[in-house]
């Protein structure tokens, strides 16, 4: 999971990326980049940190021009090297480009090889997305003739990318010259939308991983970018788009709806904040229908994501709804932490319990999920240190029994707590006096309800089926051979940040 923009405006575009990536930094607190173009030079600086630490008043001012595009990223487990990795990755052939991406190749090491051997290319990181930036350059310099590019030439480049590249991705690039290209994978897994602005200077255009970056920056959003569709706006605001995938089809991840993104978004027409009221009328229903046992005093939501499922089950069962955790802003998600123990640690720093609402109660718990489950145990203990009686939980999500390959950390099935165990399993290892969990069919209902197109969500890590048809049970091995490999040589984040001014000529 990561947080992409891009902007081409008729005035500077520095702060506008900032005040975007502000608005998306719940998407990634490991790093963050911007790149600005000025003619033929891009302006770029990046580092590891939250936005507000990367970027100073010199960089801002360093970062010129009427075009750019921004990242922020989430850490990866293992990550030997987070700042090698940050975001956007440049190369200066065929024409000078930057690139920002959100998802992941499944395919990625094939491809390196290709680059490598076929293409005449180098990869200098682990990073998947300087792989697609290079199999970008790639096309383009395939498709291109006179050395002169137009948006059919780079359409047919984009053709030549859903051909090679597998997985998920939503991308923003700079072509050093020329304008700014945006598209998202043939399943359209991971999200992004664009909206337009129109001032006394003409208008200007900006794409997002979320709408909630185009609201509050004034930007009137327009629609989400298609499954297999690229946009590329050049650098006067001229607007272009085109359906470059044979084949596609919309399957959003539903862990979005979920989790992942601000409540405040729309993503393919459905209402993030809507879709979680639906998840919290959902589990009511289930637990009246089948746990009328439960003499439930108060349902408390674990901040921040649940609240509206929370709020939404209290109100259909007609119980109390109250706010009994404190949420210190200043720590970052804990799921997406590197290391169990930073984790774990993480949970007591993060949330504090106010025991006047657990005294003495049978408490229901409510989260929007539970993945490994080391949050949830320490939820758990906290509420038993402040008093409770009983303390039932309950999921928003069914159970999270896979790994995820798209583009959210949770690679490998032995650090999942819902693997090979039955839900009275999981209830044991969280200590909760009773678990419920969210069943598929109702999750998917509650999130489809308002929309007349999707037909399918990505679900993969609730039900093992994979969209995009080439995850194998050897990927999966593979992938968690690496990451134990990554996380025994991982070392502590390197601060360095880069500042640079990268001149290209066309």
């Amino acid at each position: 999971m990561c947080g992409i923009l891009g902007v081409v405006a008729q005035s500077p575009v520095n702060q506008l990326l900032y005040d975007g990536l502000l608005m998306l930094q719940h998407r990634g607190q490991d790093a963050s980049g911007i790149v600005t173009a000025q003619g033929n030079t891009f302006h770029m600086h990046k580092g590891c940190g939250l936005v507000r630490d990367v970027f100073r008043t010199r960089n801002m001012r360093s970062l010129t021009g009427n075009m750019g595009i921004g990242h922020v990223r989430y850490p990866t487990a293992g990550s030997v090297n987070s700042f090698a990795e940050a975001q956007p990755f440049y190369v200066n052939s065929p024409f000078g480009i930057v690139l920002g991406h959100n998802g992941n190749l499944t395919n990625a090491e094939q491809l390196s090889q290709e680059l490598f051997r076929a293409d005449l290319r180098h990869v200098n990181t682990n990073s998947d997305s300087e792989v697609l930036l290079n199999v970008l350059a790639h096309e383009l310099q395939a498709s291109t003739r006179n050395h002169q590019l137009d948006p059919e030439t780079i359409f047919a480049a984009v053709s030549g990318v859903y051909k090679r590249c597998r997985g998920a991705y939503a991308v923003v690039a700079m072509i050093a010259g020329y304008g700014l290209l945006a598209f998202r994978d043939p399943y359209g897994i991971r999200p992004l939308v664009f909206g337009s602005i129109e001032n006394e200077l003409g208008e200007e255009y900006l794409i997002a991983s979320e709408s909630a970056a185009l609201d509050t920056l004034g930007f009137k959003l327009i629609r989400d970018v298609g499954p297999g569709e690229a946009i590329f706006i050049d650098e006067t605001g001229n607007f272009y788009n085109k359906q470059c995938a044979t084949k596609h089809s919309l399957h959003p991840c539903i862990f979005e709806y979920v989790y992942l993104a601000r409540p405040d978004s729309v993503i393919d027409g459905i209402s993030v904040y809507e879709a979680r009221l639906n998840m919290g009328e959902y589990l009511a229903e289930k637990i009246t229908k089948s746990m009328r046992h439960l003499n439930i005093d108060v349902v408390i939501p674990i901040p921040d994501s649940s609240r509206p499922s929370a709020l939404q089950l209290a109100n259909q069962l007609g119980v109390n709804f109250r706010e009994g955790f404190v949420k210190n802003r200043y720590v970052g998600r804990t799921f997406i932490m590197p290391g169990q123990q930073q984790r774990r640690k993480s949970v007591r720093q993060k949330l504090n319990a106010m025991s006047i609402e657990f005294r003495g109660k049978n408490v229901l718990l409510v989260d929007d999920s539970i993945v490994r489950g080391t949050t949830s145990r320490e939820i758990v203990q906290m509420a038993r240190e402040a008093g409770a009686n009983k303390i039932y939980f309950a999921s928003a999500a069914p159970p999270v029994r896979y790994p995820n390959v798209y583009g959210i950390d949770m690679p490998t099935r032995q650090e999942l707590i819902a693997t090979d165990r039955s839900t009275e399993e999981i209830c044991n290892e969280i200590s909760a006096d009773y678990l419920i969990f969210q069943d598929l069919d109702a999750l998917n209902h509650a999130v489809s309800k308002m929309s007349t197109t999707i037909k399918k969500f990505e679900t993969s890590c609730f039900d093992g089926n994979y969209i995009t048809g080439d995850v194998t049970s050897e990927y999966l091995h593979t992938l968690e051979l690496q990451r134990n490999s990554s996380l025994s040589l991982s070392q502590p984040r390197s601060s360095t940040q880069l500042d640079l001014s990268l001149v290209v000529s066309d």
